[in-house]
């Protein structure tokens, strides 16, 4: 499992950005045409959405600048961090990114999926053994 520091080391996090940099490096050609959204353990208490201990996660943003990732900081130095999804697209939308990827490794969850019965008929026996 991680924690926030390891999760950065894993996704191979370059340095930060804050977001009043954002233009500078978007007229120079440098910034990246995505961005991506990364879960985290929250570092803030504040931002109005209630107890760390219910809410032990919020998101991160990583733009790319030269290639590199660099993770989003605040104009005080603290990583950026948002409580839904939906406010975190709303600031890549402001921001210029028209689209980004989404990431969560620290919420393990099992997906099961339906057991379907596929007909299958017709196909060579190399799909159906």
């Amino acid at each position: 499992m991680f924690d926030n520091q390891s999760l950065e080391l894993f996704l191979e996090v370059a340095g930060v950005i804050t977001q009043a940099e954002l233009p500078i490096v978007r007229e120079q050609g440098r910034l990246g045409d995505y961005a991506v959204a990364y879960r985290i353990y929250r570092n803030k208490q504040g931002g109005g959405f209630g107890d760390p201990d219910k809410h032990p996660f919020a998101w991160a943003t990583l733009v790319y600048v030269d290639g590199l990732p660099l993770r989003l900081n605040s104009a005080r130095g603290d990583c950026r961090e948002w409580s839904t999804l939906d406010r975190v697209a709303q600031w890549m939308v402001n921001n210029g990114f028209r689209y980004w990827w989404t990431r969560n490794d620290l919420e393990a969850g099992s997906i099961e999926l339906p057991d379907l019965d596929i007909e299958t008929s017709g196909l060579p026996s190399a799909y159906t053994n």
